[in-house]
């Protein structure tokens, strides 16, 4: 199962869902792996506690190697780094990946990371996708090489009115590149019960029949100590109520996708 986790408007949490929901497949047997593909590597930070810039070997390295021909090209598992957390794995991102992408869409390789991904498949139980926040090289490369996507929303009025661009986006890869991509659904973030604003926009998008995904996660401070201490919610405080909501919303997937 290959998971990517995308929207276009940034500080919705895209890193932060990806490495709890993948900390929970590792925290619950799955060998799983996260692949960091946004420049600004603050999924590489979350899970290693390190950035990119410190690491020998990052998705830099990889997508290098495809626009250069090697007598022994480095094998894809040469790219993979071990977390500190049993089961769970890291391709690691680097600030180079942006300096990259004009010379790899100019040389049209978009299929580069599935072809990389399906030769991981006996390896992984499920793989989840971290994009940047823009529709470019590497999110359509994510998009290509997924099963499914996961939508963040951080419930506002103008995160509601974008949510529909995107969506026709990502039906336009799958029409055009991944017939076998599904949107899995809308992961409701940062939501405060209490407030009548939230509220009201992800209504309005359960009766524009959108695939809002229960349950939502709670806008949490605890969060911010979950980034600082490089630990994700099911390792830094599993019995918090955030911790239990990311979990619900990982089992649920489970149930319905299988992974």
């Amino acid at each position: 199962m290959r998971r990517v986790v995308f929207n276009q408007k940034g500080g919705v949490g895209k890193s932060t869902i990806t490495c709890n929901l993948a900390a929970i497949s590792a925290h619950q047997g799955k060998r799983t792996l996260v692949v960091d593909l946004d420049p600004q590597g603050n999924s590489t930070q979350y899970l290693l506690g390190i950035s990119g810039e410190n690491l020998e070997t990052t998705l830099a390295d990889f997508f290098d190697q495809t626009l250069n021909f090697k007598l022994n090209p480095k094998k894809i598992e040469e790219f993979i780094v071990a977390s500190p957390f049993p089961n769970l794995d890291v391709m690691p991102s680097h600030p180079g990946l942006e300096d990259l992408q004009g010379k790899l869409e100019s040389r049209y390789k978009i299929y580069k990371l599935r072809d990389a991904l399906t030769e991981l498949a006996d390896d992984y139980d499920v793989i989840y996708i971290d994009t940047p926040p823009a529709l470019n090289f590497y999110t359509r490369s994510a998009l290509i090489a997924a099963d499914s996507c996961l939508i963040p929303f951080d419930c506002d009025e103008f995160s509601r009115r974008a949510l529909y661009s995107l969506m026709e986006n990502v039906q336009e890869i799958q029409a055009d590149h991944n017939r076998d991509l599904s949107i899995e659904g809308i992961v409701v973030n940062q939501f405060q019960a209490r407030a009548g604003l939230p509220q009201k926009v992800v209504q309005e998008l359960i009766d524009e029949g959108l695939p809002v995904l229960a349950p939502y996660l709670s806008a949490s401070v605890k969060i911010k100590e979950s980034h600082e201490q490089s630990r994700p919610m099911i390792h830094l405080d599993p019995k918090h109520k955030l911790a239990q909501e990311y979990v619900a919303l990982h089992d649920r997937l489970a149930r319905t996708y299988g992974a």
